[in-house]
């Protein structure tokens, strides 16, 4: 037993069955052990396993400062079957972020991305791979303006975006929103230090406003559609009061919903 994890606050369970356990994932908090954060005392399996008194298996990952859907296998042979629907893009996944600028009402954006390479966990790759297709949609869901001068401009734009990865590329969303000129707030690695410090020091929002809000998946076992929603986190809330912005234009319902998710097709490769 590990006194220290059971002294932490429990992580909120959006779903959980004989198969899975889905979990809010909170800004700040790895997925599991990494060599990229050797001296980071939690993470998200550990505090999981802890807190269900059995063993867990990541299917996919997060970033570190990313809050949102995050879904666990109970068991090896329903981690295999999970994985692969990942990487037979049989899922869909929707993540909602705050970026600089006004973005126009959406489009795709198909930038193929060369893969980042961390010196700690990435030695065995090919620093020369050439870069990889990579495919996001989005579409613009508010945008607002704030009186205050940052950078060289007399007042601070922003927009409210949906987006939908179609390829899952390191750190994709982050990176093809800094290509278009829109970085997300608080991204401290792909975006506007400006603004970022803007948010940080005027509104008192330190966090990555960066949200997987929403994930549908085939059932492991039923083959059915599950659609989990994630709670808006508190930073993400903050943000959207200092804009004026309705949480309801993201906010659904948490819990989740078999059948009938898949109501939009995914856009053809």
């Amino acid at each position: 037993m590990n006194l220290l994890l059971d002294r932490t606050p429990p992580l909120e369970i959006l779903f959980k069955d004989d198969y899975l356990a889905v979990i809010n994932k909170p800004p700040g908090l790895l997925v599991h052990r990494s060599q990229i954060d050797r001296h980071e005392t939690f993470n998200a399996m550990a505090l999981l396993r802890n807190q269900l008194r059995r063993r867990v298996y990541p299917v996919h990952r997060l970033d570190k400062p990313v809050a949102g859907v995050l879904v666990f296998a109970l068991d090896p042979q329903t981690a295999r079957i999970v994985t692969d629907h990942f990487k037979e893009r049989k899922t869909h996944k929707t993540y909602h972020a705050i970026v600089r600028g006004h973005t126009p009402a959406g489009a795709t954006i198909d930038y193929p991305l060369k893969e980042e390479m961390d010196p700690m966990t990435d030695r065995l790759s090919d620093p020369l791979k050439p870069p990889q297709s990579a495919i996001t949609v989005y579409k613009t869901l508010a945008n607002a303006s704030l009186p205050y001068p940052v950078g060289r401009y007399p007042t601070a734009r922003y927009s409210l975006v949906e987006l939908t990865p179609i390829t899952g590329r390191k750190h994709q969303i982050r990176r093809h929103l800094k290509h278009i000129y829109h970085p997300i707030l608080g991204d401290t690695t792909h975006g506007d230090g400006q603004h970022n410090r803007f948010f940080r020091e005027a509104l008192g929002i330190r966090q990555l406003l960066l949200i997987a809000s929403s994930l549908t998946l085939p059932h492991p076992e039923s083959g059915d559609p599950l659609t989990l929603n994630a709670p808006i986190s508190d930073g993400f809330r903050s943000a959207l009061t200092h804009l004026q912005w309705p949480a309801a234009l993201i906010e659904k319902a948490p819990h989740p919903t078999l059948k009938g998710a898949l109501q939009q097709p995914l856009p053809a490769l």
